[in-house]
């Protein structure tokens, strides 16, 4: 997959970027996957699209979507969180960072935790309730 580009100054600092990569263990990955110089798109680029990330939202609602699966087969039973978590990682599947930086982060990450919230609602509501 090609290194996202994006034409957005530079509103984070380098230093910023590198301790948010560091708190997840992926400086050395960031580095690997981009091979060049820290910049926030790119940074936001690895943890939120990047399947081979195992931490990036991505990658995290790719394995959400199998275990709601085999727990809803496990139950027999479909519903709507498996609904609402396919839903949420085709947005991720087919969202690029320029369109995200565009809309802006901040908003983005706010409605991703709305979402991600709902999600937590619905589990509980189908499994544990």
């Amino acid at each position: 997959m090609p290194a996202a580009r994006c034409s957005v100054p530079q509103r984070t600092s380098l230093a910023g970027g590198a301790a948010i990569l560091r708190s997840v263990s992926a400086l050395t990955s960031y580095h690997w996957v981009y091979r060049e110089s820290l910049k926030p798109w790119l940074v936001a680029d690895l943890l939120i699209l990047r399947d081979e990330m195992p931490r990036s939202l991505a990658s995290c609602y790719e394995a959400i979507v199998r275990n709601l699966d085999a727990i809803a087969g496990a139950y027999g039973r479909q519903g709507a969180s498996q609904r609402q978590a396919r839903g949420i990682r085709n947005r991720l599947e087919n969202s690029r960072m320029d369109g995200i930086f565009q809309r802006g982060l901040h908003e983005f990450i706010s409605e991703f935790i709305t979402e991600n919230n709902r999600l937590g609602a619905a589990v509980t509501e189908q499994f544990l309730i």
